[in-house]
């Protein structure tokens, strides 16, 4: 009984200090809303914001109206659903003021307090400057309410707990505020804070742990995307998307237009595109563009040395002979901007064969855009093809030309798939 006792008075403890670990750094929140309506520029602010955060990408379910939230956001941990920010007065942000929006961008609690998960970005909307949450507050509340119920997170014990997430909180974040570097110029300073706050790269672009938290030193050295099974290539590693050797203006055109002739975004970067960095004005496109081409760089580790046999190569070659010449080329030269060259391709060299395989399985599309408005899509084979057949002309193509990839086994794409 006594060490029972123990136990519990040990608990409580924990549960306390934990609860003061995830207030720390917190004003008291008050203030009410707002009753005046707020002006033109400062909603058209906001919605500049909202499409640089890309907002709408979470909080919209498909077919669904725009910010009721609603949509799925699967994870290791069970699946999160997007909630509703619309100036609803029951289900999203009608009864929130601006301090109570400021504390849920920059400390990630909502209104009654309660914790949230991190599939919110608020580790990196903490950097976000309390003049871009009150106008991004602005515009939300100038949108059309929609009475909307929000949808109870689905997620597997112990992450349906506050507990567990406070005691995450504590081990992996800590509210933060953009810094700007004296030694640096303010376009690049600008571009700092677009990419590690308001675009929140790192949420892709970087490793995370057994815990889902990324880490704090913002490398963007490259990481899987839960669920997904898109590989988000390194931003400081040249041999993956590593940007540092192109000029300022090829950066720009792919965030505008999705494609150039070093590359194109696709998948979920396809997504980020059409939606958020195309609507950029050139003034922020090219401050991202220089602190991108700014970032240290990451030697790109030593090649595997795993290789296939003659004849995995052999039905490697035959498959793409059938499927994939007329398009790429017979030594994988490509054929203009449309049909781009696997011959010193990036996603076909990098240590990661995730993107490869994914796009062979699955098709794809570049960005739609205005630069781009019909891109050339890559259909799936994954119906077609079995996963020995798909591993071996992956291995071809990471194998060939020059290209000196490790191979691809069945088991690399039956993860994929």
């Amino acid at each position: 009984m006594r060490a029972f006792t123990l136990l519990a008075v040990l608990a409580v403890a924990a549960a306390a200090v934990v609860a003061w670990l995830n207030v720390r750094g917190e004003a008291p929140v008050g203030g009410t809303v707002p009753a005046g309506v707020p002006s033109v520029e400062l909603v058209q602010r906001g919605a500049y914001l909202a499409t640089a955060g890309n907002c709408a990408a979470c909080h919209t379910a498909r077919g669904g109206a725009a910010f009721a939230g609603g949509k799925a956001i699967e994870t290791p941990f069970g699946t999160v659903f997007a909630s509703n920010i619309t100036p609803d007065a029951e289900h999203g942000i009608g009864r929130w003021s601006q301090d109570h929006f400021w504390r849920a961008m920059h400390h990630g609690r909502s209104r009654d307090g309660r914790l949230l998960y991190p599939a919110f970005p608020y580790p990196d909307y903490t950097l976000i400057t309390r003049e871009d949450s009150d106008a991004l507050y602005a515009f939300l509340r100038s949108r059309p309410a929609i009475r909307q119920a929000n949808r109870p997170h689905d997620l597997r014990f112990p992450y349906n707990s506050q507990l567990s997430l406070a005691v995450w909180r504590a081990l992996f974040f800590s509210p933060g505020e953009f810094e700007a570097q004296p030694g640096k110029s303010a376009e690049w300073n600008r571009g700092a804070y677009l990419v590690r706050g308001l675009g929140h790269c790192q949420a892709c672009h970087a490793p995370r742990n057994a815990f889902g938290a990324t880490d704090d030193k913002l490398d963007l050295s490259g990481g899987l995307i839960p669920m997904q099974n898109w590989y988000a290539p390194s931003l400081a590693s040249p041999a993956e998307a590593g940007v540092q050797g192109w000029t300022t203006p090829e950066i720009v055109r792919l965030l505008k237009d999705g494609r150039t002739a070093g590359g194109a975004a696709m998948g979920p970067m396809a997504q980020v595109v059409s939606s958020s960095t195309q609507h950029l004005d050139q003034a922020d496109l090219r401050a991202m563009a220089t602190f991108l081409r700014e970032l240290p760089r990451h030697r790109p580790p030593a090649p595997e040395s795993v290789k296939a046999g003659d004849d995995i190569l052999a039905l490697g070659a035959r498959l793409y002979r059938a499927q994939c010449a007329e398009c790429h080329g017979e030594r994988g030269e490509g054929n203009g901007i449309a049909y781009p060259a696997l011959a010193g391709h990036r996603t076909a060299t990098m240590p990661s064969s995730a993107n490869l395989v994914k796009v062979v399985l699955s098709g794809g599309f570049p960005a739609t855009t205005e630069g781009n408005p019909r891109p050339y899509g890559m259909p799936p084979f994954g119906q077609s093809l079995s996963d020995a057949e798909i591993a071996a002309l992956a291995t071809f193509v990471r194998g060939s030309w020059g290209n000196n990839a490790a191979a691809v086994t069945e088991l690399d794409v039956n993860r994929v798939r």
